[in-house]
């Protein structure tokens, strides 16, 4: 059986940042977490970069639009396995190994990167004062690629990797609700 052909460093690294950037979504596994989690992104300078909400988040939940994506613990992580995957199938194309980096706020690095998520960010509802409250209550982190690999092409993983959903207090406890485009049982189609 011939060997299989391990693409360069440099092909790795355009394969990281190409997918990084077009995907909507990064997914990261980083502390203890037993499964990854959703984050949007901005691909910039080299690097992914994430908003993140501050301390005080847990105390404004009830406050919609007012709070970035919760990312519990990757404030602390030193390190953090990022995942990309493809817009159109979902399948996984390259995950990855990212050093986890703090910006300091109203630095130029912060600014070019507040800059750059601000212009991703959706349904912002004080897009204005978005810039001053990042800054203040928030954190931006740097997600940068060490050129570690784990998954990518020729290196994929064949087993399943699913993890079981998470529980939920979650319930339907009655009937589903009535849907106005859907038909009852039993009754004729009027032709």
């Amino acid at each position: 059986m011939a060997a299989q052909h391990q693409p360069s460093p440099e092909v790795l690294r355009a394969l990281v940042e190409e997918s990084t950037r077009k995907s909507s979504v990064i997914w990261l596994r980083y502390g203890d977490e037993a499964r990854a989690r959703p984050a949007w992104h901005v691909w910039h300078d080299g690097a992914a970069y994430v908003v993140t909400a501050g301390p005080e988040a847990d105390r404004q939940q009830g406050r919609l639009g007012e709070v970035e994506q919760h990312l519990p613990g990757l404030a602390e992580a030193e390190t953090a396995t990022v995942t990309c995957r493809a817009k159109d199938s979902r399948a996984r194309l390259v995950t990855w190994r990212a050093r986890v980096g703090h910006l300091t706020p109203r630095t130029p690095e912060w600014e070019g990167a507040a800059a750059a998520l601000a212009g991703d960010r959706l349904n912002a509802t004080d897009a204005a004062h978005l810039l001053e409250r990042w800054s203040a209550s928030d954190t931006i982190l740097r997600l940068t690629p060490t050129g570690e690999v784990l998954e990518g092409p020729g290196r994929m993983p064949t087993d399943d990797t699913a993890v079981p959903p998470p529980g939920s207090p979650a319930t339907t406890t009655g009937r589903l609700p009535w849907v106005v485009h859907k038909r009852a049982r039993g009754r004729p189609r009027l032709s």
